[in-house]
């Protein structure tokens, strides 16, 4: 099972904050760094230093680290326009040496859309389809040929297709609980396919529309990685375990019921029951990031004990 470290830095973190994170992500032998890609705090608090740019923030950690992989759970379709975007993961990708990964979803915050004048419609999930289309397309086009696309949403003309990211094929990430449409995504573009934040008994069924949506196209479905993203919170006893819980405004028991939550033993049961549900990767959202003991109570306690 993978364990990929994943940050949520809209809620108040500079790039130092992040990079330190990070840094101690690889240090400690996790498999990934992951960002949200937001502009505005969520809940209360002012959020201070302020939002920082996903794509920008990547950039910076392909140059100061050399192993994790990095990525966004997940960009927003209406951030960037496709052909952007294509160059701008293509070049995190150069930069890092081939250690990226695209997430890419639909969006839905729209009080940060408002807060920072960015366009929002209504219906978004044709944008989706469409730029997943055209990013990868871009990517896979040889070079000296030339890609045009023509869409309901995009339209390019005679474009280079260029650059090229350093990976043959930059895995790309799709999630979300829909039943039908998202896992006909996924099984057309995608690497990976997410559960964020997923009830427990839900994550079988979901997998299996994945999978099932693979078998319609001829697609096989075990070329996906099957991954959820869940808090994680957890400490050596209960004392330790409640301070964090009540460091990042939660209650030990909803963190139980619905997180990767308590103490070691009880996070490694349930990483355990998760495998055996299909997952193989595990994002664990981390909310204090100013808390790097917690990484290391995870490496050192909770890692060791997975398949």
């Amino acid at each position: 099972m993978r364990l990929r470290i994943f940050t949520e830095p809209q809620q108040g973190a500079s790039y130092d904050d992040i990079l330190a994170v990070a840094q101690a992500t690889e240090a400690l032998g996790f498999d990934g760094f992951f960002r949200s890609d937001h502009y505005l705090v969520m809940g209360d608090g002012g959020g201070l230093p302020g939002p920082t740019d996903a794509w920008t923030t990547l950039a910076g950690l392909a140059r100061e680290t050399s192993r994790i992989r990095l990525g966004t759970l997940v960009s927003s379709v209406t951030y960037r326009a496709p052909g952007i975007l294509a160059i701008q993961v293509a070049q995190v990708d150069q930069m890092s040496g081939g250690r990226v990964e695209l997430g890419l979803g639909t969006g839905w915050f729209e009080k940060e859309h408002l807060a920072y004048g960015i366009p929002f419609p209504a219906k978004r999930f044709g944008m989706l389809e469409e730029q997943l289309e055209i990013v990868t397309g871009l990517w896979e086009t040889p070079i000296d040929d030339r890609y045009n696309f023509t869409g309901e949403h995009y339209a390019l003309v005679d474009s280079p297709a260029l650059p090229k990211p350093a990976q043959r094929r930059v895995p790309v990430i799709v999630g979300g609980g829909g039943a039908k449409r998202t896992p006909a995504l996924a099984a057309r573009f995608a690497t990976e396919f997410n559960l964020p934040f997923p009830e427990f008994a839900d994550i079988s069924g979901k997998f299996a529309g994945v999978r099932a949506a693979c078998a319609t196209i001829g697609r096989d479905p075990g070329e996906l990685h099957y991954s959820v993203a869940l808090i994680a919170v957890t400490g050596r006893d209960e004392t330790e375990f409640a301070r964090r819980a009540a460091a990042v405004g939660r209650e030990p028991a909803e963190l139980r019921e619905h997180g990767l939550a308590g103490t070691a033993a009880e996070v490694v049961d349930r990483l355990g029951a998760l495998a055996d549900a299909g997952v193989d990767t595990v994002y664990l959202q981390i909310m204090d990031l100013a808390d790097l003991d917690h990484l290391d109570f995870i490496a050192r306690e909770v890692a060791p004990q997975l398949p």
